[in-house]
């Protein structure tokens, strides 16, 4: 790896210079002073003396705070929610808290809506496979609609159902943006369109969907809505009543909760056939003993998550987010490319190709930066990726794509370390092979 001499506070001097100069050039009131971008916790002791970390979208440190909600149930909080004894009581008090909280995160009126799962690929696939399954329409023709830059959990479930049950699956094209027009479902659906399932926000490009616009679309010929969630929810305000879904997919451990559990918001009368058949767990519609312990962690997560909204965190990483681009661009004039919706875009992301320089070469050698090229399904493959090829992008700059994605503890002087470090390794190359 090349180093790069910084001396103390450079790397923030340059950030904040390229800062002002943009703001002079676009009009008062649009700087923002470092201050004011400073995370709102004090960053947990993985992060410390760590690479800097730019992966948020892959997975997220579980937050101390989470971490110590969850202990006492993997100890003397041991009951079975099931169980009619203290133990069992003390357990299913706490799942019960667990919805409670993960539902107001969700503007979901009833706790009894939130079905606890181990993964956001489970409660996919119960949304997906479960809909459609408990469907009337299933032996008549059932149809369900998609889209081109799913995540793969939602594809391989549509695939299940396709090749198994014989359903008709249509899978929607986005645009350059990774837009899906609400007119092409439109033009697509059915009255036998069972379940439209559309990601609310994209996992690579951060692109946000119009989901309030697909769902009336959706329930105007009588399908379900489903959205997976898991980028959005924690980032961005997310309401299953403003959106207008019967199906909403979380993912703890993409908001500061553990790997290994997750959420689905079932809205109240839809019909939902289980994946996991069992001891009726989770109102008969997931098998299985709850963990308890992950379960409380997914709920303190809702509850960090709401605050954070409060304060005004999806502004600050904006705000981040945008300076990090601007000092991109102001080190490698001409060769960065956003990829994704410039406005309708999560606040923490920002995916850019940079022209003749190979993502994964660059990646290889920032041993002090952690990023990614793309999903981390996908990680250490070095092949365009099928969201930006979807969305029409040449093999050469899909493989010059870099996904940066900012969290909690971002502060300004990482970002301005990242744009430092990629500005360094992104050494013109020959042209990539087709």
């Amino acid at each position: 790896m090349r180093q790069v001499p910084r001396v103390e506070g450079e790397a923030e001097a340059e950030a904040e210079h390229v800062v002002q100069r943009r703001s002079a050039e676009r009009g008062p009131g649009v700087g923002v002073l470092m201050r004011d971008l400073e995370p709102l916790s004090a960053r947990p002791a993985a992060l410390v003396g760590a690479p800097v970390y730019a992966d948020y979208n892959a997975t997220t440190p579980v937050d101390p705070a989470v971490l110590e909600a969850m202990l006492p149930f993997l100890s003397v909080g041991f009951g079975n929610p099931s169980s009619t004894h203290s133990f069992g009581r003390a357990a299913r008090d706490a799942l019960t808290g667990a919805r409670s909280q993960i539902a107001a995160l969700l503007d979901a009126d009833d706790p009894s809506t939130i079905v606890l799962t181990g993964s956001g690929s489970e409660a996919d696939a119960l949304a997906i496979r479960g809909a459609v399954l408990a469907s009337p329409r299933l032996h008549t023709g059932a149809h369900v609609i998609t889209q081109a830059t799913e995540h793969p959990a939602v594809l391989a479930a549509v695939d299940y159902l396709r090749e198994l049950h014989d359903v008709r699956v249509t899978v929607i094209p986005v645009d350059e943006t990774g837009r899906v027009e609400p007119e092409a479902v439109a033009s697509a659906i059915t009255e036998q369109t069972v379940l439209v399932s559309v990601m609310h926000a994209n996992n690579e490009t951060g692109t946000v969907q119009p989901i309030a616009q697909i769902a009336e679309i959706a329930h105007r010929h009588g399908a379900l809505m489903h959205t997976d969630a898991a980028q959005s929810v924690g980032k961005l305000p997310v309401s299953v009543k403003e959106l207008g879904v019967d199906l909403l997919t979380v993912v703890g451990h993409k908001m500061y909760a553990p790997k290994g559990v997750g959420a689905l918001y079932v809205a109240p009368g839809t019909p939902l056939r289980p994946v996991v058949d069992g001891g009726g767990q989770e109102a008969g519609r997931r098998a299985g003993t709850e963990n308890v312990a992950y379960a409380v962690g997914l709920g303190v997560a809702a509850d960090l998550a709401a605050q954070a909204l409060a304060a005004g965190e999806s502004e600050r990483l904006r705000r981040l987010r945008d300076r990090l681009h601007q000092l991109l661009e102001a080190s490698l004039p001409g060769r960065v490319h956003l990829n994704g919706h410039p406005e309708h875009r999560l606040p923490n992301t920002l995916n850019v190709s940079i022209t003749d320089a190979r993502a994964l070469t660059v990646l290889n050698d920032l041993h002090d930066v952690a990023a990614s090229a793309g999903s981390a399904c996908h990680a250490g493959t070095d092949r365009p990726s099928d969201v930006l090829t979807a969305m029409g992008m040449s093999r050469e700059r899909a493989l010059s794509a870099l996904r940066l994605s900012l969290g909690r503890w971002t502060s300004p002087a990482d970002v301005a370390c990242v744009a430092d470090r990629i500005a360094a390794e992104a050494r013109p190359v020959e042209r990539l092979p087709r």
